[in-house]
């Protein structure tokens, strides 16, 4: 007997639910890094992060 779909598309949209605190991946381009901020273009827009909330994907530091 095939399952149920119902349950299929609900497991789906569990995984794309978001809420406050979620931690989300935005790919962007990085146009300028000082020493303390990191300067993001996503999109049309630069964003400006504190280098203390960026988690690095390969594990090393910036600068040495």
């Amino acid at each position: 007997m095939p399952e149920n779909p119902g349950s299929k598309s609900e497991s789906k949209n569990d995984s794309k639910n978001i809420s406050v605190n979620s931690t989300i991946s935005l790919k962007g381009l990085v146009k300028a890094i000082f020493k303390d901020t990191i300067h993001v273009q996503v999109g049309g827009k630069v964003i400006t992060l504190p280098l203390s909330d960026i988690q690095i994907g390969n594990n090393k530091p910036l600068s040495e």
